[in-house]
């Protein structure tokens, strides 16, 4: 007769240490958590160490829908966003801080001018820098005061509905 052992033979496989695979989950958790973060930072726009950016304040005297956060661009393209919106009390005017790329001259013939993309699109606002040569740089406290408010679509369109566009009568 033939016994049959009750044990099942055991495999010798190689095993890891439990800690080698702690720290490898660890690790593995780790780079994914700062991947993670990188993404956010990027998507977002912000930067992580240091600032690329300089200030500048635009005084209009209507904003239209503009709003922190949309775009500043030279010749369409993208310089720098629009940080917070304050009213002066004093002048009832709108003061934009304008959040450009710190590589971007302004001259103190510099215009801001507040855009639409297409019919009912976002509002950005579209910069000339000036003229280098004949206008002086600005500097971190100096303000663009040549500037163009929005068009209010809405008004016109119904300023011209209703008929109170005036027009001139040839006589």
């Amino acid at each position: 007769a033939v016994s049959r052992s009750s044990t099942r033979p055991r495999l010798d496989l190689p095993q890891m240490n439990s800690k080698k695979i702690d720290f490898s989950v660890g690790l593995f958790v780790l780079v994914g958590l700062l991947a993670i973060v990188y993404m956010a930072i990027q998507i977002g726009g912000s930067r992580f160490l240091g600032s690329d950016t300089r200030q500048v304040v635009a005084i209009f005297s209507n904003i239209g829908g503009l709003s922190s956060g949309s775009n500043i661009m030279i010749a369409g393209v993208k310089i720098g966003t629009v940080g917070p919106i304050t009213l002066n009390k004093d002048t009832l005017k709108a003061e934009v801080e304008l959040r450009l790329n710190s590589d971007i001259e302004l001259f103190d013939d510099a215009t801001a001018s507040i855009k639409t993309n297409g019919l009912i699109g976002d509002k950005y606002v579209s910069i000339y820098p000036g003229t280098p040569g004949i206008g002086i740089e600005l500097g971190p406290d100096d303000k663009i005061v040549d500037t163009e408010s929005a068009i209010d679509i809405e008004g016109l369109i119904s300023r011209f509905a209703f008929g109170s566009v005036t027009e001139e009568k040839a006589e």
